[in-house]
């Protein structure tokens, strides 16, 4: 596909991801309460939704996602679901040093499906994708080499936007060394996550 075109896209598209939504703020304030520990496989459960809604769209798969409006909204809640359930263990989470980075539970597989649901459930991918995706890629004339183009700027744009948001969260968590201030940052980041849970069961 023309360069310019794949350039149009990927400044939309790092706008859009750079643009805080529930995904971003799930992903930060589970950095500074937890760690970066497992956050590679939370970000590749975002990356592969965003492939999904890219490849339903880009194959004019749209009536299909209408069609199964009602998994979508399932996924939706899901993902609130799963903010919530971060959010209490983030409440909960004893005060440990800061150099531990402990699971607990939270297995490589359930953070993947968890950034996997939030995705696929966020209303703000799939506005992108279902309605302004046409207006930045001419799709009628979108071939094989042209998505695997695309998808590897997601890949890359993705990845690395929320790679900056994990290693500047990390960091501001190194900042906050009393037992005091990590309590204090473990239950924003958990009142935090319960808010993102809300905005994305309500909207």
């Amino acid at each position: 596909m023309p360069l310019s075109s794949l350039a149009l896209f990927a400044t939309v598209y790092a706008v859009a991801v750079a643009t805080p939504g529930p995904g971003v703020v799930a992903l930060v304030a589970r950095v500074l309460a937890r760690g970066p520990g497992g956050v590679p496989a939370f970000i590749v459960g975002f990356l592969v939704g965003d492939l999904v809604w890219f490849s339903i769209a880009a194959t004019g798969f749209a009536v299909l996602a209408q069609s199964f409006a009602a998994l979508f909204i399932g996924l939706r809640y899901l993902g609130a679901a799963y903010l919530l359930y971060l959010a209490w263990r983030a409440w909960t989470a004893p005060v440990e040093s800061v150099t531990a980075e402990p699971l607990h539970g939270e297995g490589r597989l359930r953070l993947f499906l968890g950034g996997f649901a939030l995705t696929l459930g966020n209303p703000k991918v799939v506005l992108f994708f279902l309605a302004l995706l046409p207006s930045v890629v001419d799709l009628e004339h979108l071939d094989a080499r042209g998505m695997a183009e695309i998808a590897a700027v997601i890949v890359i744009v993705l990845s690395t936007t929320l790679g900056g948001y994990a290693v500047a969260a990390d960091r501001a968590r190194r900042l906050f060394t009393s037992q005091r201030a990590r309590r204090a940052v473990n239950r924003g980041s958990g009142a935090v996550m319960a808010g993102a849970a809300l905005a994305v069961a309500t909207r």
